[in-house]
């Protein structure tokens, strides 16, 4: 094989290499649950979503929470605190109570920020 062949089956070959690094990286692993209530029944429209290491609490098609990878804790800056439903499942998602995540975010250890 002379040498210009051989130069473009190395190109084809790393680019090749290269849609498949690409493929490995889009390749998601989503997880979507409805919320369960204390008494075990399924709540419609309250999800925990899990999707390559983040987890999501969605009310309705309103994204409230965000975790992170390393555990950081985001909210929703306008939808948060929007209902007394939408905060139970926050609470139950988050394993605490309404004043925990008001000190939270006055401490800054949750952040506010838009999710949507």
């Amino acid at each position: 094989m002379d040498r210009a062949k051989m130069a473009h089956k190395q190109r084809e070959q790393n680019r090749l290499r290269q849609l498949e690094r690409i493929t490995e990286d889009f390749k998601m692993n989503i997880k979507v649950e409805n919320m369960v209530s204390p008494r075990g029944n399924i709540i419609p429209n309250q999800f925990d979503i899990s999707v390559n290491g983040q987890r999501y609490f969605q009310s309705y098609s309103t994204v409230i929470v965000r975790i992170d990878r390393q555990g950081e804790v985001f909210l929703d800056e306008d939808a948060w605190d929007y209902s007394r439903t939408t905060g139970k499942y926050r609470n139950q998602f988050l394993g605490e109570t309404l004043a925990d995540t008001r000190a939270k975010i006055k401490t800054g250890e949750y952040q506010l920020t838009n999710l949507n």
